[in-house]
């Protein structure tokens, strides 16, 4: 309770002195698998920078935006977001897809932006700061946990487990944990094994382009790595006395919520502004139904989580709410622009099913499918009597140049939601495909940014109101 009180007093003078000085909007970034956040953040930097290809953010489309440049990032123990080194990798002489990053970073872009309106000739242009916060989709992932005991978590987890799209790959730990009494005292071996289990069922998982896979620092320990706040596993306690096995796993699982999850939340999540969650929607309809309705399923946890706690006391920690929320369907570039619409209503349709189940409010979303650094350039060929529109682009695979028609997405969404619904193994009526292309050699005009699709549009649902 007094942290609480102690934050809103915090983020009520930020509001003040952001109110009669320099205003700051906390952008939050993060994505799902694969989604390209590491890409994302690095192009809308650098098309804000140079802001030739961006006349769909309005205050650059009118010419508002006078200047911009990168500041020292105000917190001064949160790494940095490497933007050169990434820049670089993309748009060098020998292009290429960055590393991820696998840990918080931040990066502050400040816009000296000239007022809009009939008054804008009397006011003088005013500094915007855009703090950009790139975290882990898995760590966003871990914040539903804040409000789950370990029974409630336990009894998620591996009914989720046994369900049919996930039984085979969780094969070796079930069969564990049905050998083992949580009531036993505490073995550390025992603990270790059914830890390790648990993580390999998690990266089973991932590799397998399903999107629920909590907790998330299983899949990334850094250095918490082989500690005993990553060394536990879900586990039935079945009224357990003291010192057991599952006494000790409820312990570590509130360490890790109340030593991991709880300070993310607390100096990082709660202070974002607006919020992107990139998705990639194209690899989990390439993976199957069962994937897309595991995607589904994780967009209804982050939706929770943007509303979490507001009857709790997580709503007295959050001190102020997100106001907007992107879900972006990333990698357009992999389709046709004819198929563009259907991607956006797809991701439309799988927010639509979160934001029922969360009982959003109070916030402004949208959907839309976006490419953060367009790899493609579109064809047309005919085939067998047929006209197919393609993209192409260089391979990751062989480096060589390819044409690829990835397969109609239906205009209707409910064609992929049915059978992901129904827990179908496999598409009955067709396959989609996907191919990774690796990013073009590109010859930048000066004042442009990289060559991407509606990043434009995508900031200024996130940001354009803020410039006015």
């Amino acid at each position: 309770m007094i942290d609480g009180i102690a934050r809103r007093v915090e983020y009520l003078s930020d509001g003040v002195s952001e109110t009669f000085f320099e205003p700051v909007i906390r952008l939050g970034v993060t994505g799902l698998s694969r989604a390209g956040k590491t890409v994302f953040i690095t192009s809308l930097v650098a098309n804000l920078l140079d802001r030739g290809r961006m006349p769909a953010l309005r205050a650059a489309g009118q010419g508002r935006i006078e200047a911009a440049f990168l500041q020292p990032q105000p917190n001064d123990i949160v790494p940095r977001f490497d933007y050169e080194t990434h820049l670089s990798a993309m748009t060098g002489k020998d292009p290429h897809w960055p590393e991820s990053t696998r840990a918080i970073s931040q990066l502050r872009l400040s816009l000296k932006v000239a007022p809009a309106g009939v008054l804008s000739a009397l006011k003088s242009a005013r500094t915007v700061h855009i703090d950009i916060v790139d975290y882990p989709g898995e760590w966003l992932l871990d914040l539903p946990l804040m409000e789950q005991s370990f029974v409630q978590w336990s009894e998620g987890a591996i009914a989720l487990a046994r369900g049919p799209a996930r039984s085979e790959m969780a094969a070796e730990w079930l069969a564990l944990l049905d050998q083992t009494d949580g009531a036993e005292a505490l073995e550390e071996p025992t603990a270790q094994k059914l830890a390790t289990a648990f993580t390999a069922y998690l990266q089973a998982c991932r590799a397998a382009g399903l999107s629920a896979c909590a907790p998330g620092r299983f899949l990334m320990p850094g250095d918490l790595a082989g500690s005993p706040a990553l060394t536990f596993s879900p586990l039935l306690p079945n009224d357990a006395p003291r010192r057991s096995l599952a006494r000790e796993m409820a312990r570590r699982y509130e360490a890790y919520k109340g030593q991991v999850v709880y300070p993310f939340f607390r100096d990082h999540f709660s202070r974002i502004d607006r919020q992107v969650v990139l998705v990639d929607s194209l690899g989990a309809i390439h993976a199957g139904p069962q994937a897309v309705g595991d995607l589904r399923d994780a967009l209804a946890e982050i939706m929770e989580t943007f509303k979490a706690g507001r009857n709790g006391w997580l709503s007295a920690l959050r001190g102020k709410s997100v106001e907007r929320v992107l879900f972006a369907a990333t990698k357009a570039d992999h389709l046709h622009q004819n198929q563009h619409q259907a991607l956006t209503h797809i991701v439309g349709a799988l927010v639509r099913s979160a934001k029922s189940k969360a009982e959003y409010q109070g916030a402004r979303t949208d959907a839309m499918a976006i490419a953060s650094l367009r790899a493609t350039t579109e064809e047309t060929r005919k085939h067998d009597g047929e006209t197919l529109d393609l993209v192409r682009g260089r391979s990751l695979e062989t480096n060589k140049q390819v044409a690829m028609f990835a397969g109609a997405l239906p205009e209707d969404p409910t064609v992929l939601l049915k059978p992901a619904e129904a827990d179908q193994q496999g598409w009955l009526d067709g396959e989609y495909a996907v191919m990774g292309f690796a990013p073009a050699e590109v010859t930048l005009k000066a004042g442009d940014g990289p060559p991407h699709i509606r990043l434009d549009r995508a900031a200024e649902f996130l940001i354009g109101d803020r410039l006015g």
